[in-house]
C-alpha cells in the first residue's frame, strides 16, 4: 500500500509539473519546481464521510475510477459489516480511509474509555479489513475540543468547503456551491450515504477537472505542500 501511495503521489507531481516542464522546454529557461508555490495546476481533497453505504459509494467509486479522481472516506464503524469489499476497494484504487466514529456521535461528551469505544475500536475494524494504517480522524459534526485532540492519536482533519449537501439534497445548489467556492488547497465535505451527493460529486469532479483541477486525497494534499502533518492538531486546508 505504501508503494501505491508513493506511485500516486509521485503522478501528481508530474501532472502539476508538466505544463512548467513544458514552457521552460520552449522558453530556454531553468524551473523552479522546488516548492509548492511553483506549482501551476490546483489541487482538491474530495471528502465524504457517514459510509460506506452499498446503494451508493459502490456507485461512486465507479465514477471516480472512471475519471481518474481520489478521494478521502472517513468510515463510521458501525456501517464496515457486510461492505468488506467497499473498503478493500477504496485502498486498493488508492482512496484515503479514516475514521468517523463508530456510531456518528459527538466526542467532545465522551470519556476517555468512550472515545477509545468509538475511535479505536474502529480503527481496528479497518485494520482487520485492509492492514496497518493511520486512519485520521474526522470528527462528527465537526466537534473539536482540547479533549479530542489528546486522544486523536492522529491528525484531526475537518474541512474549507461545506455545501451543506445532507439538507435539501439539491444536486445544482450542491454543485454551484462548491465550483464557486473552491480555491487551490481546499479540503470539500460530501456525504457518500446520499444519491443526490454521489451525483453531485462527479459533476463536481467533472466541472473542476475541466478547469485543470486535480484530485488528492488529504494526505496526498498535505504531501504536495510540505506539510508534516502532527497527531492531535487540526487541519482545515492546505492553502499553498
Amino acid at each position: 500500500m505504501e508503494k501505491m501511495k508513493k506511485a500516486r503521489l509521485l503522478f501528481l507531481l508530474l501532472a502539476l509539473a508538466l505544463p512548467l516542464l513544458i514552457e521552460g522546454l520552449y522558453s530556454g529557461q531553468t524551473l523552479p519546481v522546488d516548492g509548492p508555490a511553483q506549482l501551476e495546476r490546483p489541487v482538491v481533497a474530495l471528502t465524504f464521510d457517514d459510509g460506506p453505504r452499498r446503494s451508493t459509494t459502490g456507485e461512486l467509486l465507479d465514477g471516480l475510477a472512471q475519471r481518474g479522481a481520489h478521494a478521502t472516506f472517513f468510515l463510521v464503524g458501525e456501517m464496515l459489516e457486510g461492505n468488506g469489499d467497499l473498503v478493500e476497494r477504496m485502498a486498493a484504487e488508492g482512496h484515503q480511509i479514516g475514521v468517523h466514529t463508530y456510531d456518528h456521535v459527538w466526542l467532545t461528551e465522551l470519556s476517555a474509555v468512550d472515545f477509545e469505544k468509538q475511535v479505536g475500536r474502529t480503527r481496528r475494524l479497518l485494520t482487520e479489513m485492509v492492514g496497518e494504517g493511520s486512519y485520521w480522524l474526522r470528527p462528527p459534526y465537526g466537534g473539536v475540543d482540547r479533549g479530542v485532540e489528546k486522544r486523536a492519536g492522529s491528525p484531526v482533519i475537518l474541512w474549507s468547503v461545506d455545501p451543506e449537501d445532507w439538507d435539501d439534497k439539491n444536486v445544482t445548489r450542491i454543485v454551484e456551491h462548491i465550483v464557486s467556492n473552491v480555491r487551490d488547497g481546499d479540503i470539500i465535505l460530501l456525504h457518500d450515504i446520499y444519491p443526490s451527493s454521489v451525483e453531485a460529486a462527479l459533476q463536481v469532479v467533472d466541472r473542476l477537472q475541466e478547469r485543470g483541477f486535480l484530485f488528492a486525497t488529504v494526505e496526498e494534499l498535505a504531501q504536495l505542500r510540505h506539510i508534516e502533518l502532527k497527531e492531535g492538531e487540526v487541519y482545515r486546508c492546505f492553502y499553498p
